[in-house]
């Protein structure tokens, strides 16, 4: 019966792993099926976001339940993550075919490699245990790490591929030295047991140990100090690549992060807190400041993603359930931007036919291509939280939720550094509303990039703010999985 019942709540990922499986040996036997599998790879997606989604409706499971005895948790918060990864593995696979046969690397592999990504993911905003979350986030690495090398007859994307190995082979590292510390001084990896086993007074060997265990996370989470890898990544992966990093492991990361601090690290709220605020200003200043001296749009994007996830820890930061609710919040915002402004990109085509990603590229962009660069501009808006774009309410709850946890001045300088902020994203404005025409650009005809992106600008629009009440919700739901 307790099998019966976690594969009932594993579902998702099993539909997702046979998918997965069956669509490699169709791409074995037939090269030419690189569309045919994408669309099937979009259909498996589909159907793992239709269980999750009648799991979350579910009244029984309301407060959720284990599988496996205890390694994987199934509720509110979990399906909501996976929810919004299913969603942007969605976008990357269908924005992705045109772009990569442009770039000669479209093969069938590519949505493979997100399938089995978004597994590992899936396992990772579920995990209730150190060895599950171990799993999960290296069945999410290594397809990351050939994604990011995915188009071989291009340097910069082979070389992205390396270094994100080699460094994600070091964050891996700091984390199962964490792990281990944690485990030899609490005698389990569960993290509910963990808990317990840090109420009181806390040595040093487990003060280590949460240290380490945060250090990996942050590298996961490209925040800063562990941010390095970032733009050289951003910039060399293809760009459909680019915008599944930025979006999907960063929500599962994220979920992970907060399901460690709150969970296993919640007994000892002093100690992970400081860090946490530390690592979350450093982010916010490092992102915004790296961004403005960048000429390439997927670094200055790259950076953007930085600044953003400092946002996100502040919510964090406050530890409480109006904290976590508010990161949610801001987390799906947050997705809806950086895919519609990296979708903008993939717009961004010279005269032969190449993609470009120069800051000078877009000068003038309003006077040939004024629905783009309208697009574009509704998404620079929003990520510097600029009102009345949708972007601004994400940022407004994270503040209130620090100014609520009695975290003022916290909530005063990343007021001060978002100002920062949006000094880059109005350049990219500027370039385009009032400087001359660049004759480099001609039109895009891919209707699905222009559909997509209109979409998601209309998401983050002031017609978003629509979505409140019901985001509010959700997110009040999920963040109440969560033993506070």
């Amino acid at each position: 019966m307790d099998l019966a019942i976690s594969l009932y709540f594993t579902r998702a990922e099993l539909i997702l792993s046979l998918s997965g499986l069956a669509l490699l040996l169709l791409a074995a036997w037939r090269s030419d099926s690189g569309r045919l599998v994408s669309l099937l790879s979009v259909a498996a997606l589909i159907g793992a976001s239709a269980w999750t989604a009648n799991l979350m409706a579910n009244s029984a499971f309301e407060f959720g339940g284990d599988a496996f005895a205890g390694l994987y948790r199934m509720d509110a918060l979990g399906n909501l993550a996976k929810m919004l990864i299913y969603f942007a593995a969605i976008i990357s696979i269908i924005i992705a075919p045109r772009y990569l046969e442009k770039m000669g690397g479209m093969r069938a592999e590519y949505p493979i490699l997100i399938l089995f990504a978004v597994i590992g993911m899936s396992i990772m905003v579920s995990a209730n245990d150190l060895i599950t979350l171990y799993i999960g986030l290296e069945l999410n690495s290594l397809a990351a790490y050939v994604l990011a090398s995915f188009v071989r007859s291009d340097e910069r994307s082979a070389e992205a591929g390396l270094k994100y190995f080699v460094l994600g082979a070091l964050a891996s590292g700091i984390l199962l030295y964490g792990m281990s510390l944690l485990y030899g001084f609490t005698g389990s990896t569960n993290f509910d047991l963990i808990g317990k086993a840090l109420a009181g007074d806390i040595g040093l060997g487990s003060l280590f140990g949460i240290v380490f265990v945060l250090s990996g996370m942050a590298f996961k989470i490209s925040a800063a100090p562990f941010h390095m890898w970032t733009p050289d990544v951003y910039e060399g992966a293809p760009t459909p690549v680019t915008a599944f990093f930025a979006s999907a492991p960063k929500v599962a990361a994220t979920i992970l992060l907060v399901r460690l601090a709150i969970t296993a690290f919640g007994e000892q709220a002093a100690a992970w807190q400081q860090i946490i605020i530390v690592v979350a200003l450093m982010s916010i200043i490092i992102g915004a400041v790296g961004a403005i001296g960048q000429q390439n749009l997927k670094r200055l994007l790259a950076y953007s993603s930085i600044n953003n996830i400092g946002f996100l820890l502040i919510g964090l930061a406050a530890g409480s359930a109006q904290g976590v609710a508010a990161m949610l919040v801001y987390l799906i915002i947050y997705v809806a931007m950086t895919l519609g402004g990296f979708i903008c990109l993939m717009q961004l085509r010279g005269r032969g036919g190449e993609y470009r990603e120069g800051l000078s590229d877009i000068a003038g962009l309003s006077k040939t291509r004024p629905l783009l660069a309208l697009a574009m501009a509704v998404f620079m808006f929003s990520l510097a939280g600029i009102p009345p774009l949708f972007g601004f309410w994400g940022k407004l709850v994270v503040f209130q939720a620090a100014v609520a946890a009695g975290l003022l001045p916290l909530a005063v300088i990343g007021i001060a550094a978002s100002v920062i902020g949006a000094f880059y994203y109005l350049k990219i404005v500027k370039l385009m509303y009032f400087d001359e025409a660049s004759d480099a650009l001609v039109a895009d005809d891919d209707k699905t990039l222009a559909i997509t992106g209109g979409a998601l600008a209309l998401a983050v629009s002031p017609l978003g703010y629509l979505a409140i009440p019901a985001l509010t919700a959700i997110t009040t739901r999920a963040a109440g999985a969560l033993a506070f």
